[in-house]
């Protein structure tokens, strides 16, 4: 058994693969996270995850996948990570089965259902809950390694920023929340650390948990983020106290449908304009779809998704958990009832940049999952996530392995009763979040964002603490990416430059902060090497 010299931050899906593929190579890791694993953002997926296994009679194959894949992030994303992606994506949902997943199956074989942007069934799924699902089984499996010393948990443990050292990541500092200990834990560090969404409250549907800090601080320490402009709305969201509640995709996968009133019938406004996909468009294109249709004289405020055409043995087997959560939170039963929707944010597709291999632009640092921009471009196909997720976290975990063999283990150090380190304030600066909700909508335009960021850069942050002081350096990154891209690709869409323009950002969106000022450059997108 190695000694434990690999970090990873965020103990969700990514975190899980990553620490599960480390372990089966023999080495040994340490698993960080503000909560157990139970807990994690990714125990929220619902609808499924993509792989073309071509188990529907349709004669998928990841080619499909892969052109599905970069056609729905609107050529931006990487084409050799995507087309690794796709190509290892059978396999994974392969390994997941050995696992002992109960997908939905038809008897030996694995039923998949329709989801966005995708011509093909691909998507694998347990009811409504896959993500639930998908993290039970990793955490069994992550719970044989515990027992033989190959993963270590660290539970209710802060991030607290990389140890740098030459230009490399050395290590990650981090405070037990419970006793105040703070400690510095020498190695390669994996950030698996989830989304932004303490920038947007209340208008998300991930957990407040993933606040975003670790990117904000690695960020200011130095480490290059990506494409911050694309954010995702998802189109079918409710209301409920403090977040965002999601009406999973699946429910249009197995035959919802959206519609507004118009004069006073009516109208499948989906159905109408695309009529080969319809409702199961990509999900920028839904959401946009939606606040047009809203926006539309002699139509209804609000849009609604009716269900209540679908059969009882779709309610049985594939969605009652979705009914369940419906009735419960929404006070509202989807097998009867119109359910009342507009779209909001729901994933992050950009974050810390990384190549096809997972590693940043910090030497010994790695990144996975939603805290990392790989895989999704423009827009993020539903089923990705769960993939990227635990394939990214595979991909990490290699390179993390390589880097490792080449660094001295250096045992860990730590501070005990460090009670100032709990002085920490999770609460969001609302001058922030109120500008960036002004600014960073479906829609956007110049003068909205040039006021934005001079807002940002005129606010009184000498009483704000150190993690708030990082978020504002953080939003005022997006809305500089954003201000830059002046195109529309993908959840991106700018009122005042309507077309896409590929000549001058068909590229990628890379800041970086050298301690004083935000820098931007614009990178060229890797070309796909030819299919093995």
């Amino acid at each position: 058994m190695s000694e434990r010299k690999i970090n990873i931050i965020g103990a969700g899906l990514a975190g899980l693969s990553a620490a599960i593929h480390l372990a089966k190579q023999g080495y040994a890791c340490r698993l960080i996270s503000l909560q157990p694993s139970e807990r994690a953002q990714s125990v929220m997926a619902e609808g499924g995850i993509n792989a073309a296994l071509n188990t529907m009679g349709e004669n998928d194959e990841p080619l499909n996948h892969y052109n599905d894949t970069i056609r729905g992030g609107v050529n931006l994303a990487d084409e050799n990570a995507v087309w690794n992606l796709t190509s290892n994506a059978p396999k994974m949902v392969e390994w997941l089965c050995s696992l002992g997943v109960p997908f939905n199956m038809n008897g030996q074989s694995l039923v998949l259902r329709n989801f966005g942007g995708q011509k093909k069934k691909r998507t694998a799924y347990s009811k409504s809950s896959t993500g639930k699902i998908l993290m039970s089984s990793l955490i069994d499996e992550a719970r044989k390694y515990e027992k033989q010393g190959l993963i270590k948990r660290y539970p209710h443990h802060r991030f607290s920023s990389l140890m740098i050292e030459n230009s490399t990541c050395k290590g990650v500092n981090i405070v037990d929340l419970y006793t105040g200990n703070a400690g510095t834990l020498y190695g390669a560090v994996i950030l698996c650390s989830g989304g932004m969404n303490s920038l947007f409250p209340e208008m998300t549907t991930g957990t407040a948990v993933n606040t975003g800090d670790v990117t904000a601080t690695v960020f200011f320490q130095g480490v290059a983020l990506a494409n911050l402009e694309f954010i995702q709305y998802h189109p079918t969201t409710a209301a409920i106290p403090g977040k965002r509640c999601l009406v999973t995709e699946a429910a249009r996968g197995e035959g919802g449908r959206l519609f507004v009133f118009r004069n006073g019938e009516p109208w499948y406004f989906m159905e109408e304009k695309y009529p080969e996909l319809k409702n199961l468009m990509p999900r920028d294109v839904v959401s946009r779809e939606i606040v047009i249709a809203v926006n539309t004289e002699s139509c209804s405020k609000q849009c609604y998704l009716d269900m209540t055409h679908i059969e009882e043995d779709t309610w049985k087997n594939k969605l009652s958990d979705l009914r369940e959560e419906c009735i419960r939170l929404l006070a509202t039963d989807p097998k009867t009832q119109y359910l009342e929707i507009s779209p909001g944010i729901h994933y992050f597709m950009g974050g810390i940049y990384v190549d096809e291999k997972h590693q940043t632009s910090l030497n010994g640092l790695f990144a996975a999952g939603e805290c990392a921009c790989q895989y999704h471009g423009a827009n993020r196909l539903g089923g990705n996530s769960m993939l990227g997720a635990i394939f990214g976290g595979s991909v990490a975990a290699v390179s993390a392995a390589a880097f490792a063999d080449t660094i001295e283990c250096i045992p860990s150090k730590w501070n005990e009763n460090n009670r100032s380190a709990l002085l920490y304030d999770y609460a969001v600066t609302h001058e922030v979040a109120d500008i960036l909700k002004a600014s960073l909508g479906i829609f956007r335009n110049e003068a909205e964002l040039a006021k934005a960021l001079e807002a940002l850069n005129v606010l009184d942050s000498s009483n704000y603490s150190d993690n708030d002081k990082k978020r504002l350096l953080l939003a005022k990154a997006i809305v500089i990416s954003a201000l830059n891209r002046k195109e529309s690709r993908g959840a991106h869409t700018r009122l005042d430059y309507p077309e896409r323009d590929d000549e001058h950002f068909r590229k990628t969106t890379v800041v970086k902060y050298d301690g004083n000022d935000i820098t931007l450059s614009m990178r060229d997108i890797a070309k796909r090497r030819e299919l093995q």
